[in-house]
């Protein structure tokens, strides 16, 4: 196989002994994770679990201090810059350059993958168009809501037509009617073969637009497969709360009743 080119039948995502440490903490200890071609796929997990952590090395934003990530076969710390055109990232905090307006941070990062300039602003439209941010287009980034910031966040993620796109919380911030043309989006890039990797904390909407799931706790993986294997006949919130525990049955804090 070639550097520059994804080996054929391979993973999407193939996570293999991840380990990162912050000083005395470890935030990933040893994951494996293996993200099939052609799914969408939710990491769902406590604050504080390693979920950003884990999806920072995946994409190349962060060096794992051991294991080794493969996207579409190729390794990712050996071969960054082939690797990294099949990815399309959404870091969770992603600064952007916010003097720009939407559509121009749009432009810019379709032009900073090499694609022509009819082709980028072209698909900066129909982007702007499907995210409702076409009467905002011309608006500073600065001058967005949170809401729109994601969004715009997520078309410079997308304009390039990845193979496999990695989302860290999508949808925080993001309004219901934004969430579920989102996720008919996402839905139709899958169905053409991409593949999406999201974190969320909101199991429901995991459950309704994922076909596979990993829950993760204390940088582990606790469970991993298709949703109706990881959840087992029960809920996903159900199977969730019984893996990771820590639930509290709210006794204390009278002090709130006003009756």
């Amino acid at each position: 196989m070639s550097t520059s080119s994804t080996a054929q039948g391979a993973p999407a995502l193939a996570l293999r002994g991840l380990w990162k440490r912050f000083g005395e903490k470890v935030a990933v200890a040893g994951i494996d994770l293996t993200v099939p071609a052609g799914s969408f796929y939710g990491l769902v997990g406590p604050n504080g679990a390693g979920k950003t952590t884990t999806l920072s090395m995946a994409t190349g934003l962060l060096r794992p201090d051991a294991g080794s990530v493969h996207v579409q076969g190729l390794d990712l710390w050996r071969d960054p810059d082939a690797a990294k055109r099949t990815l399309g990232v959404l870091p969770d905090g992603m600064r952007l350059f916010d003097r720009l307006t939407g559509e121009q941070m749009v432009m810019y990062a379709g032009l900073l993958r090499g694609m022509d300039r009819e082709t980028v602003a072209a698909r900066t439209a129909e982007l702007l168009d499907a995210l409702d941010l076409r009467r905002e287009s011309g608006t500073l980034v600065i001058d967005y809501s949170a809401g729109m910031t994601k969004k715009i966040a997520l078309a410079t993620a997308m304009v390039h037509a990845p193979r496999v796109m990695v989302l860290d919380e999508p949808f925080e911030a993001v309004d219901p009617v934004s969430a579920t043309n989102i996720i008919q989006i996402l839905g139709h890039y899958v169905d053409g073969g991409g593949t999406v990797v999201v974190s969320s904390h909101v199991m429901d909407l995991v459950q309704r637009m994922c076909d596979h799931v990993a829950i993760i706790a204390g940088g582990q993986v606790l469970a991993a497969g298709t949703v109706d294997e990881v959840r087992g006949g029960r809920s996903l919130d159900e199977t969730f709360v019984e893996l990771v525990g820590g639930r509290r049955e709210g006794q204390g804090l009278e002090w709130l009743r006003t009756s």
